[in-house]
């Protein structure tokens, strides 16, 4: 078989400031393992670490390096819940499983942070809060409605008026916003690199430019081909989210992968930083087309969104973020931006993550709605437990059939109209 190509880390800020990455060597030899997850991304590493603190060592097997991907290139916010408003999920799941699906997905980011104190790891980690913002009436209408559905649920949540974004962000842009206590950020791959260390210690055994060509069955276990060896496992884990593949058949065409951007800026002056997001929350807008950003604890400014639907060179390359922040703070101006760079996440048409179970001991999570970082980190104890107690071991997330999206091959255009489309609706605030 011919060697993988290893490709570079995307141009990142998190790649010339990460930590320095554990060794995960390419699996050269034969083995047979008890639990094989394809995918070292943060659904990957983190359910291997939760199997090995039960006594059940995984095997990762990651194309390029652990957080390659959107793992280690993503916005670094942990926001708690998901797309859908609570009441929306308990209708669309019923009672138990829906108020289980709330607590669990709200109480990710508690669980995120309390496991990076636990395992000692470097990632810039703070917990400061999540802005959601609107500025337009008919996003402020939709956060009033979440928010009084949140606190009606005992949740930490309060809802910021005009006058308290402007003490909280610097800018006069937005109307409102739903402060979640629980959020908070990091520095992703950093946090990657922390989570493979920390399955590695436990027991896992983790092998980086090691992809998975071919998945079949192999009497009554799963037989895994990579390029230079081949994998015998009892059980196995796709987490391949937004570089899903044909792997396993029609499951790339669950799921759209949609690339975000990010550009930061250098280092801000103490006045210009303590001027924008003083006490240092993350913030989303609420809208047809999100735009994230943050100050990192370098005083750098962060700000993502959707960009072009291809890979990305540097800040020139997402000069509309940059302009968009200007007119946030026109302090910025002359400004240096430094760093400008994208992944794919992956987007599900319903906008909920997916759990699939399509054959006998195989087990299939993907689609985190650019939630993934708390998301998937909370998702691998609640994958682990599946993989250790089968199908009688239910889990606060449904367990769903593959349903390939219809009109899958045009998804680059429906995605570029999307986003054009959603930026005039936010303009006109519709």
């Amino acid at each position: 078989m011919n060697a993988p190509i290893r490709l570079p880390l995307p141009p990142s800020l998190y790649a010339d400031t990460a930590v320095e990455a554990t060794p995960t060597p390419p699996l050269t030899s034969d083995k047979s393992v008890p639990v094989a997850i394809i995918g070292g991304g943060f659904t990957g590493l983190s359910t291997a670490l939760h199997l090995a603190e039960q006594g059940v060592l995984a095997t990762v097997l990651e194309a390029q390096e652990p957080g390659w991907g959107a793992s280690g290139n993503n916005g670094g916010q942990t926001n708690p819940g998901l797309k859908h408003d609570p009441d929306q999920i308990e209708a669309d799941f019923g009672a138990d499983l829906g108020r289980r699906m709330i607590d669990f997905s709200y109480g990710t980011t508690n669980f995120t942070h309390e496991l990076i104190r636990r395992y000692q790891i470097p990632c810039e980690a703070r917990q400061n809060g999540t802005l959601r913002a609107a500025y337009n009436e008919v996003s402020a209408a939709a956060i009033a409605t979440t928010a009084q559905q949140c606190i009606r649920r005992g949740m930490p949540v309060k809802l910021l008026n005009a006058a308290e974004m402007r003490e909280m962000t610097g800018s006069d842009r937005y109307l409102c916003a739903m402060l979640d206590a629980r959020g908070g950020d990091l520095h992703p791959l950093s946090y990657a690199r922390g989570l493979a260390r920390a399955a590695i210690g436990a027991g896992a055994a983790v092998h980086g430019e090691t992809p998975a060509l071919r998945l079949r069955r192999d009497g009554g276990r799963w037989r895994i081909e990579t390029p230079r060896a081949v994998v015998h496992a009892d059980k196995v884990l796709l987490a391949t989210n937004g570089f899903t593949d044909d792997l396993w058949p029609a499951l790339r065409r669950t799921i759209v992968p949609v690339f975000s951007s990010i550009a930061a800026t250098a280092p801000l002056s103490d006045a210009i930083a303590r001027a924008i997001m003083p006490t240092r929350p993350v913030l989303y807008e609420s809208g047809h087309i999100t735009v994230y950003y943050r100050i990192d604890q370098q005083n750098r400014l962060l700000m993502g969104g959707r960009g072009p639907m291809r890979w990305i060179k540097g800040p020139s390359d997402i000069s509309y973020l940059i302009r968009y922040a200007e007119r946030l703070w026109p302090q910025l101006k002359g400004v240096s931006w430094t760093h400008g760079w994208n992944s794919r996440l992956a987007i599900t048409a319903d906008h909920y993550p997916h759990v699939h179970e399509p054959a006998e001991n195989l087990l299939i999570s993907l689609g985190c709605n650019g939630r993934g970082v708390a998301l998937s980190t909370a998702m691998g104890a609640q994958l682990a437990r599946r993989l250790i107690g089968g199908p009688r071991a239910e889990i606060d997330m449904p367990v769903t059939g593959i349903k390939p999206i219809p009109m899958h091959a045009f998804w680059r255009v429906g995605v570029t109209a999307a986003v054009l489309t959603g930026r005039v609706r936010d303009r006109l605030g519709v």
